[in-house]
């Protein structure tokens, strides 16, 4: 575990105490590591991660894609299958 002197503003050490409660945390530590993790998952979503990437880049390789010119298109064989 790394440890850090870090200085808050006023306004986000509220913000850390109110996480604190709200998941019944330990510590501010805690509070600090769960809204950088949850921030973490909102900017690395699955359509970003390299892998995610690789893996559509492979299924377009494949062919397994299919283009539609319109949603009804789509629409029409969603419901035929």
């Amino acid at each position: 575990m790394v440890q850090a002197m870090i200085e808050i503003s006023k306004n986000t050490n509220q913000v850390l105490n109110i996480v604190k409660a709200r998941y019944n945390l330990r510590d501010k530590s805690q509070a600090i590591e769960k809204v950088v993790l949850e921030y973490g998952e909102e900017m690395l979503e699955p359509e970003l991660r390299p892998e995610f990437i690789q893996k559509i880049k492979q299924l377009e390789e494949k062919g397994k894609f299919t283009s539609y010119k319109h949603l009804s298109d789509l629409k029409r064989e969603l419901e035929h299958a």
